[in-house]
């Protein structure tokens, strides 16, 4: 259902790359509460991805920004303001990837040359996003900026390496460049951080399945979905929550404030069982 909360609202939603991407749901959903859209991702994702098809359904263009090129950011905003006419009422960033997740490096063993090239893409690239735009004037007054993260962020998950520093790293951005550009032009920066799901990036996490079992065994009301996630984001791109910055929001079914449910506890036992016999 929609409620045109977005509607005459103007936004850029970085990171959609097929239909099972948080940001490919949260363009669907701005777009049917009534938001025109650009959207963009890395150049080799944009031939590589389905991003085309995202674009007819939401009548948005596609503009390819590296976001670890201030040249390309700067393009893009330029593009997207040329386009509306003026400057945005939200962005979404979705944007993450370590080459050190990707090529099985235990965390103990990180290379740094793929841990800095990580934390550039998945963590300095929000402040490489709000520092373009914040130069530009390109965000409009009570705009709104949302950055995905993960909870790993805060609690080990030993499996996710580093990409929980870079998700720290992003959480750390996103409330210090959310001071300043309170107070420049009222523009609200928050993280969510969001149930383990099945994206093509998250898929590559070692033991991705164990998370996502896991979670939905812990959180009372069970894992959220990516399309849930989008109802979320679009709540935070709304004037509803004009007030709310600076903040990591849980979207997660309850899991980030349970200490242990039953389902694990009756696994555990039925484990311990087995064991005795």
């Amino acid at each position: 259902m929609a409620y045109q909360l977005l509607q005459g609202k103007k936004g850029i939603i970085f990171g959609a790359l097929d239909e099972r991407s948080i940001a490919w749901q949260v363009a669907l959903r701005c777009h049917e509460e009534g938001a025109q859209l650009v959207l963009t991702n890395a150049p080799v994702a944009v031939r590589m991805g389905e991003i085309k098809q995202l674009s007819e359904i939401c009548q948005a263009p596609v503009i390819p920004a590296d976001v670890t090129n201030m040249e390309d950011l700067e393009n893009l905003f330029k593009q997207a303001m040329d386009h509306f006419q003026g400057g945005v009422d939200f962005i979404l960033h979705s944007v993450g990837m370590s080459l050190n997740v990707r090529k099985n490096i235990p965390y103990t063993e990180a290379n740094y040359d793929y841990m800095h090239k990580g934390f550039d893409i998945s963590a300095i690239s929000l402040h490489r996003v709000l520092q373009t735009a914040y130069r530009l004037d390109a965000i409009n007054e009570w705009g709104s900026v949302v950055a995905l993260t993960y909870i790993a962020a805060q609690r080990v998950f030993p499996d996710y390496n580093d990409m929980a520093d870079a998700k720290a790293l992003l959480e750390s951005i996103a409330r210090s460049f959310g001071y300043h550009y309170g107070i420049k032009k009222k523009v609200r920066i928050n993280t969510v951080s969001q149930s383990p799901t099945r994206t093509t990036a998250g898929s590559g996490v070692k033991g991705f399945d164990g998370f996502i079992e896991y979670a939905e065994k812990m959180s009372p009301l069970g894992n959220a979905t990516a399309r849930q996630c989008a109802d979320y984001c679009v709540t935070l791109f709304s004037d509803l929550t004009r007030m709310v910055t600076m903040q990591n929001l849980y979207h997660d079914g309850g899991f980030s404030f349970t200490g242990v449910s039953h389902a694990i506890m009756e696994t555990l036992m039925k484990q311990a069982l087995q064991e005795q016999k």
